[in-house]
């Protein structure tokens, strides 16, 4: 491929604003940018015109069907896809693509989980197109097929998706963003877009290896499995030269994403074996979500054409690093400004300050809502490991930014920045570099990262809409707050240094610029009275409580019943989850594990004996003590299967939702883990060639 691939493939099955001044008509295409520009309706006869040159240029690129490409509550995507043709009076086909069809598809709402919101027998649905985010092409074993970014909702008009609430977040941030920057004399903003980029970490193993995996096959992740001699230990793998098996991967996937018009910019191995992360550049929100689960699709259809497996499960391996995903934040205007870049001089910078002490209030207000958006059965394995950020969320601000709070806390205003400098490293052959104003935190869950918030905490299969839209939420909440205070002021900035030194000075017990894996954080959090919810289920109501309902229902992102059907919905697929992991660890144990070391306790059994009745002198205490201890160890595997059957059985009889759940959580789990242990025992003494499946040695160094 030619040095300037990039350029050549980028945004070639793309349908975007350069192929839409190609093929619209001068008029067509001003007021089409006119609709977003103002977030009006679309016109339904520009809507067919728009639909017709997005059929042509499908058709040019070898398309026979679109789909409305959505996102629901399954935490993938959905399609559905239908072919350009249309009846005809003669033998001809016709290809017809309206308006009608790009705006409004019709899926069954009662095939996707909905939390009660809709009935099996209540089966319509409807997408509605996401114009904001571009059409696009996808090209595999089904042909080329249209895909239109949608939202999601049913009949009633109940969001049923990740996407529309999103969409409805990100009105209400601009909407009051643009209140809030107009006090500070941009008077010309329009609109205030959340900004967002996606760093996604992943692992790569062998496919037939993952074949011979049920527990990979089925849940995802190991559910069984030792650990080798060798793991992350030497922290060689970490930026260490990428195999060219791998590279290889990485090339394909790189040319993927970008004719996609994804911008796939930074690749390297992560912290454990056959760990690896790709990072993107930062877009708007909704397309950020949606071209995140475009990658992850990516990713797994790649690697099956190199023979791999793309695991995203947040701990696919116990005793190594799991993936996470880190969600980077952050506001800025139509006109280009960044509400979170502090600037040269960020004491004197009123805005950015300000937004600060509001982001500080809203996440100190709202920790269990954020951990929640970050949630899922997997990402329980991972958060509060010494690994990933805690399950205690807190706000680390660096150096610079702290010493401007502590000046504010001291004396109610500020009158210096820590100012950057130059880094001697003590080599003359080397620049003097320049050192940014502040250190980087990797243990902090919410991090200030010199122009925006990294939110760690995010499990690597998760949708990125979910912490985003509870982000805005809460964000837009206090800028209203805000703005209500400032439309009543009559020296506004006198109002505004004391929103500013108000919010920091009460909210001040969030920010924690210490190290957030050690024990003796979580004691001081206790202290400060921060909330440690330990799983998932146990964070799920907190987003039915009347607080929370109302904060969502205030913003018009979720109704009262969008959110209890949610919650619902939450509960079920844990339980689901679990239900299959449990099973799988049942099957594997009793169809695999249980009959290899009985055959191998024959043959070891098989063997002292012809040793005694060879040479009745010998020595077989070796023999008989590994003996004894397989056996031993066999017995406690039967009696926790046996356990693990008993109240996985026992779970049916639980009312589904939060009792469920809550069971699976505190009796399944824990029996999960008891039946592994002894297993997980085993395979250090059963013979490899007996053993039924590949190791984690195999299966992460072996790639």
């Amino acid at each position: 491929m030619s040095k300037n691939v990039i350029e050549e493939v980028f945004g070639t099955k793309v349908f975007n604003d350069e192929v839409m001044q190609k093929k619209l008509p001068k008029d067509v295409y001003k007021s089409w940018k006119k609709t977003l520009e103002n977030g009006e309706d679309l016109n339904s006869d520009i809507a067919n015109v728009v639909a017709h040159a997005m059929k042509e240029w499908a058709l040019e690129n070898g398309a026979t069907h679109y789909t409305h490409w959505f996102q629901p509550m399954t935490g993938v995507t959905a399609e559905k896809h239908d072919s350009f043709l249309s009846p005809a009076s003669d033998s001809r086909p016709v290809l017809e693509f309206s308006g009608k069809e790009l705006i409004k598809g019709e899926p069954d709402a009662s095939s996707f989980p909905s939390g009660g919101l809709r009935a099996t027998f209540e089966a319509r649905g409807y997408t509605a197109w996401d114009c904001t985010s571009p059409a696009f092409l996808k090209d595999d074993a089904a042909g080329v097929v249209l895909c239109i970014p949608t939202a999601f909702c049913s009949y009633t008009g109940e969001a049923l998706d990740k996407k529309t609430p999103l969409l409805r977040s990100m009105e209400a941030i601009s909407k009051q963003g643009t209140r809030l920057v107009k006090h500070f004399g941009y008077d010309d903003v329009k609109r205030v877009l959340c900004s967002v980029g996606a760093e996604q970490e992943y692992f790569l193993v062998d496919r037939d290896k993952y074949l011979k995996r049920k527990d990979l096959i089925f849940a995802g992740r190991t559910l069984f499995g030792a650990m080798p001699p060798k793991g992350q230990d030497l922290e060689d793998h970490y930026f260490g030269v990428i195999k060219e098996r791998i590279a290889s991967f990485m090339k394909d996937l790189n040319t993927e994403l970008w004719k996609l018009g994804i911008l796939a910019k930074t690749q390297h191995n992560e912290v454990a074996p056959a760990q690896h992360e790709l990072a993107p550049i930062f877009t708007t929100a909704n397309i950020a979500a949606d071209h995140n689960q475009m990658i992850m699709e990516m990713m797994k259809k790649v690697a099956i054409r190199h023979n791999m497996e793309c695991l995203l499960h947040e701990k696919p391996f116990a005793g190594v690093n799991g993936s996470g995903k880190h969600d980077n934040w952050s506001l800025v205007t139509d006109t280009g400004i960044n509400l979170l870049n502090p600037g040269k001089r960020p004491h004197e910078n009123k805005l950015f300050l300000l937004v600060l002490s509001a982001i500080i209030k809203v996440v100190d207000e709202n920790p269990i809502l954020l951990r929640l958006s970050a949630s899922n059965a997997g990402n329980d394995h991972r958060l509060g490991a010494n690994e990933a950020p805690p399950a205690i969320i807190s706000i680390f601000l660096g150096q610079q930014l702290e010493d401007i709070i502590e000046q504010i806390l001291d004396e109610g205003k500020v009158s210096s920045s820590l100012q950057v400098d130059k880094l001697d490293t003590g080599v003359h052959v080397l620049p003097l570099i320049k050192r940014d104003a502040t250190d980087r935190n990797r243990t902090s869950p919410f991090a200030f990262t010199g122009n925006k918030f990294e939110f760690r905490m995010l499990g690597s299969s998760m949708s990125v809409s979910d912490c985003n839209t509870v982000l805005n939420t809460i964000v837009a909440n206090e800028f209203e707050r805000i703005c209500d205070e400032l439309d009543k002021a009559e020296d506004v900035n006198a109002k505004i240094k004391e929103i500013t030194v108000k919010n920091i000075e009460a909210h001040k017990r969030i920010i924690f610029n210490g190290d957030g894996y050690s024990e003796g954080w979580v004691e001081e959090a206790k202290r400060r009275g921060l909330p440690n919810i330990p799983s998932w289920v146990e964070s799920i109501p907190y987003s039915i409580t009347d607080e929370s309902i109302a904060l969502f229902e205030k913003q018009n992102v979720f109704t009262r019943g969008e959110l209890e059907s949610r919650a619902e919905i939450m509960y079920e697929n844990y339980s689901k989850t679990i239900n299959i992991e449990a099973k799988t660890m049942i099957d594997m144990a009793s169809k695999q594990y249980i009959p290899a070391v009985i055959k191998y306790t024959r043959e070891l059994a098989s063997s002292i004996n012809s040793v005694k009745e060879a040479c009745p002198d010998a020595d077989i205490s070796v023999q008989t003590e590994i003996l004894k201890r397989v056996s031993t160890l066999l017995a406690k595997s039967q009696v926790a299967l046996k356990r693990l059957e008993e109240v996985n059985n026992e779970s049916e009889a639980k009312v589904e939702g939060k009792e469920r759940a809550l069971f699976y959580r505190n009796v399944v789990f824990p029996a999960m883990d008891d039946l592994r242990n002894p297993i997980d025992e085993l395979e250090m003494v059963v013979d490899k060639k007996d053993w039924p499946v590949p190791s984690y040695g195999d299966l992460i160094f072996e790639v």
